[in-house]
């Protein structure tokens, strides 16, 4: 394949031709998604024109496909340090620093690029994903919109601003912009699960099982999609939600969490809670256990009755959040039943508020529970009251209830006594009251 090179006897081309044919064979690979081919094409083609910038810019690319980022950026800024201006590069640093996270700077470059180019749809890309990424999703809707004014045919934009539409409520525009996207790519298998989430919410519950199945066919998350089935009730309910599902979920309501629950949903659940144990017991609890703390809305109602206080939850935006309280003695970031299991740490008090909704079977919650907590000690949780025969119902707003029987049978397997048993609502959801029950055990 290389004889031009001198590979068979050919005659020696000068440097810049080789660096030339070695440069498009780069581009070949890497379009053809060979990126190790693709970035040792490009190292062979700067060894013989060392500092040509379009390949610096092509090997950035491709480290940062190959999940490089570091190298990347190091080598993109290398390239603008040479030249500004070269707007390429400026775009792929915009897409580096994305990947670490820096969105902010992300945004930066983005804005450089089209201050000099305003109709660059990769800078807009960036611009909307960073802006997406940032919370403004106005402005992210807007840039998805200029880009796809520009590249109507951007299957990809269709369905970042058909998920930004449905968070905003914006639903029949959400599902335009989602069919746009699938007909430019039908075998789309995110824009299937974003579509049938949408239907959904539109209370089109065949159309939305319709496209959770097309989903799964092409490969997207089964776990996931078969949770919103079982949540239209055309499949049976898995014990738990999806573990990734509850993360990215509590990822991305971090930081508004506390004030649409308490101001919005009338949320009250913690403070419920949480005021009667200091009834239950005279002396503070030597060591408690906050289980799925979230932002630590529990922690500063905690703190007055007990000596050490540990957080525990899935999502590390979430723990960012109840850090900056300053009540947990300790903040772990793990799935609760796994720490459960395995943790050397014993508690005198265990609470879980509102965390159940996502965890159906509850068996092992209960023998982890069990295992951490002290001769003597007290568990306390609230749940979604199921107000049928059904000891754990999933319903259609994708989170569990369970019923008063099937937890107190629970509690009479794993040698826990009943303390005290109230229901009350536990938030408002679209002006009505969810009942809910509130639950102490002692061991």
């Amino acid at each position: 394949m290389f004889a031009r090179r001198q590979l068979q006897g050919s005659p020696v081309q000068d440097d810049f031709e080789q660096a030339r044919e070695l440069f498009l064979e780069g581009v070949t690979h890497f379009e053809a998604q060979r990126l190790q081919a693709a970035e040792t094409a490009f190292l062979a083609s700067l060894q013989r024109l060392p500092g040509r910038v379009s390949t610096r810019v092509n090997l950035a690319a491709t480290r940062l496909r190959l999940g490089r980022t570091a190298e990347a950026l190091t080598e993109l800024e290398a390239v603008l340090a040479a030249e500004p201006q070269h707007l390429d590069a400026w775009c792929h640093r915009a897409a580096g620093l994305a990947e670490l996270g820096r969105d902010a700077e992300a945004l930066q470059c983005a804005d450089h690029v089209l201050s000099v180019d305003p109709e660059n749809g990769a800078a807009w890309w960036r611009r909307g994903h960073a802006l997406e990424r940032l919370r403004r999703f106005d402005e992210a809707r807007s840039a998805f919109g200029r880009l796809l004014a520009l590249q109507p045919q951007h299957a990809e934009a269709w369905f970042h601003l058909g998920q930004l539409q449905q968070r905003q409520g914006r639903l029949t525009e959400a599902l335009a912009s989602l069919d746009k996207a699938l007909a430019l790519t039908p075998d789309h298998a995110n824009a299937w699960t974003q579509r049938g989430s949408l239907l959904k919410d539109m209370g089109r519950k065949a159309e939305a099982a319709v496209a959770f199945e097309r989903a799964i066919e092409l490969g997207a998350d089964a776990d996931l999609n078969r949770f919103f089935l079982a949540s239209l009730g055309a499949q049976s309910s898995p014990a738990s939600a999806p573990r990734a599902y509850v993360q990215a979920l509590f990822d991305d309501y971090a930081d508004g969490f506390d004030q649409h629950l308490v101001d919005v949903l009338g949320y009250q659940a913690h403070r419920q809670l949480i005021t009667p144990l200091a009834g239950l017991q005279a002396e503070p609890f030597e060591s408690a256990l906050d289980l799925g703390c979230g932002t630590g809305l529990c922690g500063p109602l905690l703190r007055p009755i007990v000596c050490h206080l540990e957080g525990l939850d899935l999502s590390q935006a979430m723990l960012d959040q109840a850090a900056a309280r300053g009540v947990y003695d300790r903040l772990l970031k793990a799935d609760l039943v796994e720490h459960l299991q395995h943790t050397p740490s014993r508690h005198d008090l265990v609470v879980a508020a509102d965390v159940f909704i996502y965890v159906g079977e509850l068996d092992a919650v209960f023998a982890g529970v069990v295992r951490v907590l002290r001769p003597g000690g007290v568990f306390c949780f609230s749940v979604e009251h199921v107000e049928d025969d059904r000891p754990v119902a999933l319903n259609a707003q994708l989170r569990y209830a369970h019923s008063l029987p099937y937890l107190q049978g629970l509690a009479q397997r794993h040698g826990l006594r009943l303390l005290r048993s109230v229901a009350e609502p536990i938030r408002q959801d679209r002006t009505q009251s969810i009942p809910g029950l509130y639950l102490y055990f002692g061991a």
